[in-house]
C-alpha cells in the first residue's frame, strides 16, 4: 500500500492540527494541568503499537502475537517501581479518573463511606463530588481548607474522619497551591482502620523529583495520570506501595483484576510504551532540574501578582500551580478566561474557596508553570507574564489586548516547543 501523508488522506484535520500547533507556538500555556510533551515520548503514540490488542498482562494474555508487548509493558512497569519507590504498579488506566474508578470498586461496596477535598476548594471529581459516580454510589464526606488561611486544617480532617469513619480516604487535588502532609493523612486514615490513596496526579512529577514530599511511605494506593508534570502522554497509573502490601497482601491482585476484565479490555500499548518513555526521562538529572525550575517560576510569578495588587488563594504557592481570587476585581473567571485566551494566554477559570459564583462563572483563575518551564523560561520570562496578566485584566481595552498579545507572541518566538 502506498504511504499517505495526513494531508493527502484528509487535509480538513491536516489544517486543524496544524492550526492548534501555531496556537501554542504563539501563545502562553498556563493551565497547570497541561504541558508540552516531548518529542521523542510523543512517538510511540502513532507507532504500529497501536495497531494491537493485548487484554491481560505480561505473560498472561487472551491474544497471541504479545511477546515483545510483554516486554514494553514489564519495561514500564519495572520503571514505575523504581522511579516511585513501590511495590506494585498497574499500567493499564487509560487516565486519571478510571485509575481512581478501579481503587474504589477494588476496595470498597456500593454505599461504603470515602472522604476526600472538596471540588470546591481544589478537591477532584472522582474523590467523592455528588455528580460523579464517586458521590453517586458511595456515602461521601468532604474536607475543605481554613476560611482564613485557604490551607487543610488536618485537626478537621481528623475530627470528620473519627466522626463519619469512611472506609477509604483520598488525598490528592487539582486546585490546591500548597504542598500536602501525607504523613498527618497517614496518621488520620490509621486511626479510623480506612485505606488512604493519594492522587498525585497534578505533582508526580515534583514527587519524582525531589520537589515535592512523596506519598510512598505513608499511602496504601497511589494513582496518578502521566502527563501534567510528569510529562508523558495522557494515561494513568495504580500503585501499590510497600505499606500497603504489608497491610493487605491482596491489593495488587485486586486492583489489577478491577482494572481488567472489571473495568477495561485491551489497554492502549502505544500510550503504555510513551509512559515507558517519559519514565526514563524523569529519572535523568535533567528532569529534576526541570522541576526544580517549576517550582521556582510558580513561587515567582506568584510574588510578581502580588505585587501587581491581586490576591492569591492561600497567601501564594509551594508546588505547580496558583489560583488568583477576583473577588475584589469585581469580575468572573469565565471572563478573565476568555480576555487572556484573545491576548494568547491560557489558563482557566476555577472556583475559589467559599466562592458564591456557579463553577462555570467562578470567582478565581488557576494557572501554572509546567509548561512555560518546558520552553524554558526562567523568573524573567514570569515577570514579563505577570506584567501581560496584569495589563489584560486591569486595563478592559481591546487595543491593550492586542498589543499584550504581540508581546506574548515575540516572548514565545524566543522560546520554542521542543520538537
Amino acid at each position: 500500500m502506498k504511504k499517505r501523508k495526513l494531508k493527502d488522506v484528509d487535509k480538513k484535520i491536516h489544517n486543524l492540527l496544524k492550526e492548534e500547533e501555531r496556537r501554542r507556538e504563539d501563545g502562553i500555556e498556563l493551565i497547570p494541568s497541561e504541558n508540552h510533551t516531548l518529542p521523542a515520548v510523543l512517538s510511540p503514540l502513532g507507532s504500529i503499537l497501536s495497531d494491537k490488542y493485548a487484554e491481560g498482562y505480561p505473560g498472561e494474555r487472551y491474544y497471541g502475537g504479545n511477546e515483545v508487548i510483554d516486554k514494553i509493558e514489564k519495561l514500564c512497569i519495572d520503571r514505575a517501581k523504581e522511579l516511585f519507590n513501590v511495590a506494585h504498579v498497574n499500567v493499564q488506566p487509560y487516565s486519571g479518573s478510571p485509575a481512581n474508578q478501579a481503587v474504589y470498586f477494588a476496595l470498597l461496596s456500593l454505599g461504603d463511606k470515602i472522604m476526600g477535598m472538596e471540588l470546591q476548594v481544589g478537591g477532584h471529581l472522582t474523590h467523592g463530588n455528588r455528580v460523579n459516580f464517586s458521590g453517586k454510589y458511595y456515602q461521601s464526606f468532604g474536607y475543605g481548607v481554613n476560611g482564613k488561611t485557604g490551607k487543610i486544617d488536618y485537626k478537621e480532617v481528623e475530627k470528620l474522619a473519627r466522626e463519619k469513619r469512611p472506609k477509604l480516604i483520598f488525598v490528592g487535588t487539582t486546585a490546591y497551591p500548597r504542598k500536602l502532609n501525607f504523613k498527618r493523612f497517614k496518621e488520620i486514615a490509621d486511626s479510623v482502620g480506612a485505606y488512604l490513596c493519594a492522587d498525585i496526579a497534578h505533582i508526580a512529577g515534583l514527587v519524582v523529583a525531589g520537589v515535592h514530599p512523596s506519598p510512598a511511605a505513608h499511602a496504601d494506593i497511589i494513582t496518578t495520570t502521566t502527563h501534567k508534570t510528569l510529562r508523558g502522554p495522557r494515561g494513568g497509573m495504580i500503585m501499590v506501595t510497600k505499606k500497603g502490601l504489608k497491610k493487605d497482601k491482596d491489593l495488587p491482585s485486586k486492583i489489577d483484576r478491577t482494572v481488567f476484565p472489571g473495568l477495561q479490555g485491551g489497554p492502549h500499548e502505544n500510550q503504555i510504551a510513551g509512559i515507558a518513555a517519559c519514565l526514563k526521562e524523569a529519572g535523568k538529572a535533567s528532569f529534576k532540574n526541570y522541576a526544580e525550575q517549576v517550582v521556582k517560576n510558580s513561587k515567582f510569578l506568584a510574588e510578581e501578582l502580588k505585587r501587581n495588587g491581586f490576591s492569591l488563594v492561600s497567601g501564594g504557592t509551594d508546588n505547580h500551580l496558583m489560583v488568583i481570587d477576583l473577588k475584589d476585581k469585581d469580575i468572573s473567571g469565565k471572563k478573565v478566561q476568555e480576555r487572556l485566551d484573545e491576548a494568547g494566554i491560557t489558563v482557566n477559570k476555577n472556583t475559589i474557596p467559599f466562592d458564591t459564583r456557579p463553577p462555570f462563572s467562578a470567582s478565581g483563575i488557576r494557572l501554572g508553570t509546567p509548561a512555560v518551564t518546558t520552553r524554558g523560561m526562567k523568573e524573567k520570562e514570569m515577570k514579563e507574564i505577570a506584567g501581560f496578566i496584569t495589563e489584560v485584566i486591569k486595563v478592559n481595552n481591546p487595543d491593550t489586548t492586542q498589543k499584550v498579545k504581540k508581546k506574548v507572541k515575540k516572548l514565545c518566538n524566543k522560546f520554542p516547543i521542543p520538537k
